[in-house]
Protein backbone atom coordinates (compact mmCIF):
# COMPACT_ATOMS: atom_id res chain seq x y z
CA UNK A 1 0.00 0.00 0.00
CA UNK A 2 1.24 3.43 -0.87
CA UNK A 3 2.10 5.44 2.27
CA UNK A 4 1.23 8.93 1.07
CA UNK A 5 0.00 11.41 3.66
CA UNK A 6 -3.79 11.73 4.07
CA UNK A 7 -5.61 14.27 1.92
CA UNK A 8 -6.06 17.70 3.50
CA UNK A 9 -9.50 19.00 2.62
CA UNK A 10 -11.20 22.28 3.46
CA UNK A 11 -14.28 24.08 2.13
CA UNK A 12 -13.17 26.86 -0.20
CA UNK A 13 -16.41 28.34 -1.51
CA UNK A 14 -20.12 27.86 -0.80
CA UNK A 15 -22.60 28.11 -3.70
CA UNK A 16 -25.96 28.53 -2.05
CA UNK A 17 -28.53 30.25 -4.28
CA UNK A 18 -30.26 27.18 -5.68
CA UNK A 19 -33.98 26.83 -5.06
CA UNK A 20 -33.97 23.05 -5.27
CA UNK A 21 -31.71 20.03 -5.04
CA UNK A 22 -28.41 20.19 -6.90
CA UNK A 23 -28.57 17.25 -9.30
CA UNK A 24 -25.26 17.68 -11.09
CA UNK A 25 -22.13 19.83 -11.22
CA UNK A 26 -19.27 20.29 -13.67
CA UNK A 27 -16.14 22.41 -13.96
CA UNK A 28 -15.05 24.03 -17.22
CA UNK A 29 -11.79 22.59 -18.59
CA UNK A 30 -9.84 25.62 -17.36
CA UNK A 31 -11.45 25.32 -13.91
CA UNK A 32 -12.64 28.92 -13.89
CA UNK A 33 -16.37 28.25 -14.28
CA UNK A 34 -18.61 25.91 -12.31
CA UNK A 35 -21.88 24.66 -13.76
CA UNK A 36 -24.67 23.35 -11.53
CA UNK A 37 -27.99 21.78 -12.53
CA UNK A 38 -30.89 22.11 -10.13
CA UNK A 39 -34.26 20.56 -9.43
CA UNK A 40 -35.65 24.11 -9.60
CA UNK A 41 -35.45 23.95 -13.42
CA UNK A 42 -32.46 26.28 -13.83
CA UNK A 43 -28.85 25.93 -14.86
CA UNK A 44 -26.39 28.03 -12.86
CA UNK A 45 -22.97 29.33 -13.84
CA UNK A 46 -20.50 30.42 -11.15
CA UNK A 47 -17.06 31.94 -10.99
CA UNK A 48 -15.13 29.18 -9.26
CA UNK A 49 -12.73 31.28 -7.23
CA UNK A 50 -15.12 33.88 -5.85
CA UNK A 51 -18.39 31.97 -5.91
CA UNK A 52 -20.05 34.82 -7.81
CA UNK A 53 -23.17 33.86 -9.76
CA UNK A 54 -22.52 34.61 -13.45
CA UNK A 55 -25.86 33.54 -14.86
CA UNK A 56 -29.02 31.61 -14.11
CA UNK A 57 -30.35 30.04 -17.29
CA UNK A 58 -33.96 29.07 -17.90
CA UNK A 59 -35.50 27.31 -20.88
CA UNK A 60 -36.05 23.84 -19.55
CA UNK A 61 -39.61 23.22 -18.40
CA UNK A 62 -38.68 20.64 -15.77
CA UNK A 63 -35.89 19.85 -13.31
CA UNK A 64 -32.42 20.00 -14.85
CA UNK A 65 -30.95 16.53 -14.35
CA UNK A 66 -27.46 16.72 -15.82
CA UNK A 67 -24.86 19.15 -17.13
CA UNK A 68 -21.37 18.90 -18.63
CA UNK A 69 -18.77 20.92 -20.53
CA UNK A 70 -17.29 19.98 -23.88
CA UNK A 71 -13.59 19.06 -23.58
CA UNK A 72 -12.59 22.02 -25.77
CA UNK A 73 -14.33 24.41 -23.35
CA UNK A 74 -16.50 26.19 -25.93
CA UNK A 75 -19.84 24.56 -25.14
CA UNK A 76 -21.81 23.02 -22.33
CA UNK A 77 -24.89 20.84 -22.35
CA UNK A 78 -27.85 20.31 -20.04
CA UNK A 79 -30.62 17.72 -19.90
CA UNK A 80 -33.98 17.70 -18.18
CA UNK A 81 -37.03 15.72 -17.20
CA UNK A 82 -38.75 17.76 -19.94
CA UNK A 83 -37.19 15.18 -22.36
CA UNK A 84 -34.91 17.69 -24.05
CA UNK A 85 -31.19 18.46 -24.20
CA UNK A 86 -29.86 21.97 -24.63
CA UNK A 87 -26.49 22.87 -26.10
CA UNK A 88 -25.10 26.21 -24.94
CA UNK A 89 -22.22 28.45 -25.99
CA UNK A 90 -20.12 29.27 -22.94
CA UNK A 91 -18.86 32.73 -23.93
CA UNK A 92 -22.39 34.16 -24.29
CA UNK A 93 -24.32 31.62 -22.19
CA UNK A 94 -26.61 31.31 -25.21
CA UNK A 95 -28.63 28.26 -26.22
CA UNK A 96 -27.58 27.02 -29.68
CA UNK A 97 -29.67 23.86 -30.06
CA UNK A 98 -32.57 22.14 -28.37
CA UNK A 99 -32.22 18.42 -29.02
CA UNK A 100 -35.45 16.42 -29.07
CA UNK A 101 -35.98 12.70 -29.46
CA UNK A 102 -36.10 11.15 -26.01
CA UNK A 103 -39.51 10.07 -24.77
CA UNK A 104 -38.80 10.43 -21.06
CA UNK A 105 -36.44 12.26 -18.70
CA UNK A 106 -32.84 12.58 -19.95
CA UNK A 107 -30.58 11.56 -17.06
CA UNK A 108 -27.03 11.56 -18.46
CA UNK A 109 -24.87 13.32 -21.05
CA UNK A 110 -21.27 12.95 -22.19
CA UNK A 111 -19.17 14.65 -24.85
CA UNK A 112 -16.73 12.73 -27.00
CA UNK A 113 -13.05 13.61 -26.38
CA UNK A 114 -12.94 15.66 -29.61
CA UNK A 115 -16.13 17.58 -28.61
CA UNK A 116 -17.85 16.63 -31.87
CA UNK A 117 -20.42 14.21 -30.51
CA UNK A 118 -22.74 14.13 -27.53
CA UNK A 119 -24.21 10.98 -26.01
CA UNK A 120 -27.45 11.03 -24.02
CA UNK A 121 -29.53 8.49 -22.12
CA UNK A 122 -32.49 8.35 -19.82
CA UNK A 123 -35.68 6.74 -18.64
CA UNK A 124 -36.77 5.68 -22.14
CA UNK A 125 -33.88 3.12 -22.11
CA UNK A 126 -32.43 4.75 -25.23
CA UNK A 127 -28.88 5.93 -25.84
CA UNK A 128 -28.68 8.64 -28.51
CA UNK A 129 -25.64 10.06 -30.27
CA UNK A 130 -25.82 13.65 -31.56
CA UNK A 131 -23.63 15.73 -33.84
CA UNK A 132 -22.69 18.80 -31.80
CA UNK A 133 -22.11 21.19 -34.71
CA UNK A 134 -25.54 20.68 -36.28
CA UNK A 135 -27.64 19.29 -33.44
CA UNK A 136 -28.65 16.33 -35.64
CA UNK A 137 -29.18 12.88 -34.17
CA UNK A 138 -26.63 10.44 -35.58
CA UNK A 139 -27.99 7.16 -34.21
CA UNK A 140 -29.54 5.49 -31.22
CA UNK A 141 -28.39 2.45 -29.27
CA UNK A 142 -30.82 -0.07 -27.79
CA UNK A 143 -30.24 -2.91 -25.38
CA UNK A 144 -30.60 -1.76 -21.79
CA UNK A 145 -33.68 -3.04 -19.97
CA UNK A 146 -34.14 -0.07 -17.66
CA UNK A 147 -33.30 3.61 -17.33
CA UNK A 148 -29.81 4.74 -18.38
CA UNK A 149 -28.26 6.81 -15.60
CA UNK A 150 -24.59 7.28 -16.53
CA UNK A 151 -22.32 7.39 -19.58
CA UNK A 152 -18.77 8.11 -20.67
CA UNK A 153 -16.68 7.90 -23.84
CA UNK A 154 -13.44 5.93 -23.78
CA UNK A 155 -10.27 8.06 -24.09
CA UNK A 156 -9.84 7.03 -27.75
CA UNK A 157 -13.56 7.61 -28.49
CA UNK A 158 -13.91 4.11 -29.96
CA UNK A 159 -16.35 3.03 -27.25
CA UNK A 160 -19.14 4.43 -25.11
CA UNK A 161 -19.90 3.01 -21.66
CA UNK A 162 -23.43 3.29 -20.23
CA UNK A 163 -24.74 2.35 -16.79
CA UNK A 164 -28.34 1.50 -16.03
CA UNK A 165 -30.97 0.64 -13.45
CA UNK A 166 -30.81 -2.85 -14.99
CA UNK A 167 -27.58 -3.26 -12.96
CA UNK A 168 -25.31 -3.61 -15.99
CA UNK A 169 -22.66 -1.53 -17.73
CA UNK A 170 -22.64 -1.85 -21.50
CA UNK A 171 -19.66 -0.97 -23.66
CA UNK A 172 -20.77 0.08 -27.14
CA UNK A 173 -18.40 -0.23 -30.10
CA UNK A 174 -18.81 3.03 -32.02
CA UNK A 175 -16.55 1.95 -34.86
CA UNK A 176 -19.20 -0.29 -36.37
CA UNK A 177 -22.11 0.90 -38.46
CA UNK A 178 -25.72 1.54 -37.53
CA UNK A 179 -27.20 0.03 -35.48
CA UNK A 180 -24.23 -0.09 -33.13
CA UNK A 181 -23.62 -3.21 -31.10
CA UNK A 182 -22.15 -3.67 -27.65
CA UNK A 183 -19.14 -5.90 -27.32
CA UNK A 184 -19.08 -6.09 -23.50
CA UNK A 185 -21.76 -6.37 -20.85
CA UNK A 186 -20.30 -5.87 -17.38
CA UNK A 187 -22.30 -7.52 -14.61
CA UNK A 188 -21.82 -7.61 -10.86
CA UNK A 189 -23.79 -4.63 -9.59
CA UNK A 190 -26.99 -5.27 -7.65
CA UNK A 191 -28.64 -1.89 -8.21
CA UNK A 192 -28.63 1.36 -10.14
CA UNK A 193 -25.32 2.38 -11.72
CA UNK A 194 -25.64 6.11 -11.12
CA UNK A 195 -22.07 7.08 -11.98
CA UNK A 196 -19.26 5.70 -14.13
CA UNK A 197 -16.14 7.09 -15.75
CA UNK A 198 -13.06 5.95 -17.61
CA UNK A 199 -9.62 6.63 -16.27
CA UNK A 200 -7.01 7.80 -18.73
CA UNK A 201 -5.65 4.26 -18.76
CA UNK A 202 -9.02 2.71 -19.58
CA UNK A 203 -10.44 1.62 -16.22
CA UNK A 204 -14.09 1.97 -15.30
CA UNK A 205 -15.58 2.52 -11.83
CA UNK A 206 -16.97 -0.05 -10.30
CA UNK A 207 -13.39 -0.55 -11.21
CA UNK A 208 -13.44 -2.60 -14.42
CA UNK A 209 -10.79 -3.35 -16.98
CA UNK A 210 -12.83 -2.70 -20.09
CA UNK A 211 -10.49 -4.78 -22.29
CA UNK A 212 -11.16 -8.01 -20.39
CA UNK A 213 -14.46 -7.25 -18.64
CA UNK A 214 -12.87 -8.18 -15.30
CA UNK A 215 -14.05 -6.38 -12.16
CA UNK A 216 -10.96 -5.20 -10.26
CA UNK A 217 -12.52 -3.51 -7.24
CA UNK A 218 -15.96 -2.98 -5.69
CA UNK A 219 -16.80 0.46 -4.26
CA UNK A 220 -19.97 0.83 -2.20
CA UNK A 221 -20.04 4.61 -1.66
CA UNK A 222 -21.53 7.17 -4.01
CA UNK A 223 -21.08 9.60 -5.63
CA UNK A 224 -17.56 9.06 -6.89
CA UNK A 225 -15.14 11.22 -8.87
CA UNK A 226 -11.78 10.46 -10.41
CA UNK A 227 -8.95 12.95 -10.07
CA UNK A 228 -6.22 13.23 -12.74
CA UNK A 229 -3.27 10.99 -12.05
CA UNK A 230 0.16 10.66 -13.61
CA UNK A 231 0.84 7.38 -11.85
CA UNK A 232 0.35 3.75 -12.71
CA UNK A 233 -2.93 1.86 -12.79
CA UNK A 234 -2.32 0.77 -9.22
CA UNK A 235 -1.65 4.37 -8.25
CA UNK A 236 -4.93 5.45 -9.85
CA UNK A 237 -7.00 2.81 -8.11
CA UNK A 238 -5.46 3.50 -4.72
CA UNK A 239 -5.28 7.28 -4.61
CA UNK A 240 -7.28 8.99 -7.33
CA UNK A 241 -10.75 7.85 -6.30
CA UNK A 242 -12.43 10.27 -3.94
CA UNK A 243 -15.53 9.00 -2.19
CA UNK A 244 -17.71 11.80 -0.93
CA UNK A 245 -18.18 11.02 2.73
CA UNK A 246 -17.05 14.37 4.17
CA UNK A 247 -19.43 15.80 6.69
CA UNK A 248 -21.28 19.08 6.25
CA UNK A 249 -24.42 18.21 4.28
CA UNK A 250 -27.80 17.74 5.90
CA UNK A 251 -28.94 15.43 3.09
CA UNK A 252 -27.54 13.01 0.53
CA UNK A 253 -24.73 14.37 -1.68
CA UNK A 254 -25.93 13.84 -5.25
CA UNK A 255 -22.93 14.99 -7.25
CA UNK A 256 -19.20 15.62 -7.09
CA UNK A 257 -16.67 16.71 -9.70
CA UNK A 258 -12.98 17.57 -9.91
CA UNK A 259 -11.38 20.36 -11.87
CA UNK A 260 -9.20 19.04 -14.69
CA UNK A 261 -6.10 19.87 -12.66
CA UNK A 262 -7.43 17.82 -9.74
CA UNK A 263 -6.95 20.54 -7.12
CA UNK A 264 -10.60 21.46 -6.47
CA UNK A 265 -13.58 19.23 -5.79
CA UNK A 266 -17.20 20.37 -5.75
CA UNK A 267 -20.09 18.43 -4.22
CA UNK A 268 -23.80 19.22 -4.23
CA UNK A 269 -26.83 18.08 -2.26
CA UNK A 270 -30.37 18.92 -1.27
CA UNK A 271 -29.09 20.74 1.90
Amino acid sequence: MNSRAPLSVGRVTFFGRHRGEVNCSAFSPDGQTLLTASEDGYLYGWETKSGQLLWRLGGHTGPVKFCCFSPDGYLFASSSSDRTIRLWELSRAECLWVLKGHQRSVETLSFSPDSRQLASGGWDKQVMLWEVQSGHKLRHLEGHHDSIQSSDFSPNANCLATGSWDSTVRIWDLRVGTPAVFHQELEGHSGNISCLCYSSSGLLIKVWDYNTGKCLETLKVRPVAAAPSEGSRKDFRTWSLVLCFWQGFLDVAHTCAFTRQGKLLVSGAAI
